[in-house]
């Protein structure tokens, strides 16, 4: 049995790709190869496929892409799992407005238009001839999660003419290139003009060794859940007459904020934009993250004095993988301490990489484990190992309900029902997000206190004093316990 078959698509194929019938995407990971056939095509005629209307069935969908009495759907839809939950409150019955440029989640599976989210253009960068010679290396891949569903991202070892040389060789579209600090080589973000999924897409493009990694251009979401007085200073045992965070510098990755409420005065020491073209239509989110990490005034954060280096790369509650870089890059180059990651999405080799390489910078990874309930799937950045994944707890330091389960999930913060700062003044705010930023102000504290401790040490110190709250040692509901500021400083250095 050949690992990895290499099979050559005739010009009858590749008729078929460019009209976008040939192919009902799926993000199941736990398809057979068969199945995989069944849904493509392909090789629709070898496999053993059901019967009935040439209709397969895979994950509760046909390989039409229709869901059981919705009637037929179209072709090349992509089916897209409630995984990731858009949690920022709405008036009862009500949709979220749509955000101009932003890709979002499409209903009943099917495919919504790519949209450019990064401020490059995205139109074709030349001539995009059609594709006559594909060639497959590995399985067509079963991508899990919301993605862009006409879009790639690859590192591309090469300059600007390798780029373009791919993008011609397989019917591709450049809409952004740049240099990647945290991942190491030129990020491209492809265009997909033909309508192939984008499962097939990637497998193709590991024929060409110039391309290191490929993934999907992922859609991430901020972890808010709409619902007294901060009750978190007394929880995790932080004096609030003696909190400082001060010449501690922090990234925040978020929404846009309104730097001119007063809990931000002072706090805001730069910020990015890493997506210029896509309107700020609100600031509520972000502003109550960096409230409670640096706030000041009546509604004080855990680390005054803190310096926030601020990246919007949020509208709408939603964001994608190559916006999220973009920020990522920008704030390992503001020499942070720490970044704080107050969204969740689906695991991406990219985002892992970048994450990665910014912890061997020595910045301290906080991210919310997510709001998706006991049963989702792991939350990613959160998962990704030298995360510290934060979950939210209440007054009475009982778990939140909708909170992401797993043994992932590394300590515990309050995060129901807080006092923040928002765009509108302050609001009473609920969730991961909120609780990850407790701890990035309570770890400030500590490197105020000591600069020169490192991320491994900040790891190590919350885990071992943190007060357990579920079964003897880490579990998968609280981590190692609710967050116990005191007792991690007083632990060896």
């Amino acid at each position: 049995m050949a690992a990895k078959a290499v099979i050559r698509f005739s010009v009858a194929v590749a008729m078929t790709i460019t009209a976008g019938s040939a192919f009902a995407q799926t993000n199941d990971p736990t398809l057979t190869q068969t199945q995989i056939d069944c849904l493509s095509r392909t090789n629709a005629a070898a496999a053993d496929c059901n019967k009935g209307g040439g209709d397969t069935k895979a994950g509760g969908k046909d390989n039409a892409g229709a869901t059981p009495g919705t009637g037929a759907a179209r072709p090349g839809a992509v089916f897209l799992p409630s995984l990731i939950v858009d949690l920022f409150p709405n008036p009862a019955g009500a949709s979220p407005a749509p955000t101009t440029n932003v890709p979002s989640e499409p209903a009943n599976g099917a495919a919504a238009p790519s949209q450019p989210v990064a401020g490059q253009a995205a139109a074709p960068s030349g001539p995009v001839s059609p594709l006559t010679n594909a060639v497959l290396t590995e399985p067509p891949r079963a991508v899990t999660g919301a993605f862009v569903p006409d879009e790639v991202l690859v590192t591309v070892a090469g300059d600007a003419a390798a780029v373009q040389q791919i993008a011609t060789s397989f019917g591709l579209q450049v809409r952004s290139q740049r240099q990647s600090r945290l991942l190491g080589s030129t990020l491209v973000r492809f265009g997909i003009p033909d309508g192939r999924p984008v499962g097939v897409v990637l497998a193709q493009l590991a024929a060409d060794g110039r391309t290191q990694r490929r993934e999907p251009n992922h859609i991430y979401s901020l972890q808010q859940a709409a619902t007294i007085v901060n009750y978190a200073f007394d929880h995790i045992v932080l004096d609030p007459k003696q909190a400082s965070g001060e010449n501690v510098r922090i990234a925040v990755i978020d929404t846009g904020i309104d730097d001119t409420n007063p809990a931000l005065s002072g706090v805001i020491a730069q910020q990015f934009d890493a997506m210029p073209d896509v309107p700020i239509k609100a600031r509520d989110h972000g502003t109550s993250v960096d409230g409670l990490i640096a706030g000041v005034g009546a509604l004080e954060g855990m680390a005054p004095g803190a310096k926030i280096y601020h990246a919007r790369a949020f509208e709408g509650g939603k964001s994608t993988m190559d916006v999220i870089l973009a920020a990522l890059d920008w704030a390992a180059d503001q020499n942070v301490r720490i970044i704080n990651m107050s969204f969740v999405g689906p695991k991406n080799d990219l985002l892992g990489t970048a994450c990665q390489n910014a912890r061997a910078l020595g910045i301290v990874l906080v991210a919310a484990a997510g709001n998706n309930g006991p049963k989702a799937p792991y939350g990613y950045p959160a998962a990704f190992d030298g995360v510290i994944a934060v979950t939210a707890t209440d007054a009475k330091d009982q778990l939140m309900p909708q909170a992401n389960r797993g043994p992932y999930v590394f300590i515990s913060a309050p995060g129901v029902e807080m006092v923040a700062p928002s765009g509108a003044g302050s609001d009473v705010v609920t969730g991961t997000s909120f609780a990850a930023a407790i701890v990035t102000g309570a770890i400030a504290n500590l490197l105020h206190a000591a600069p020169d401790r490192t991320a491994d040490w900040v790891e190590k110190a919350l885990a071992t004093t943190a007060r357990d709250l579920g079964g003897h040692g880490r579990d998968s509901d609280f981590g190692y316990g609710l967050l116990d500021i005191k007792a991690a400083e007083a632990a060896k250095e």
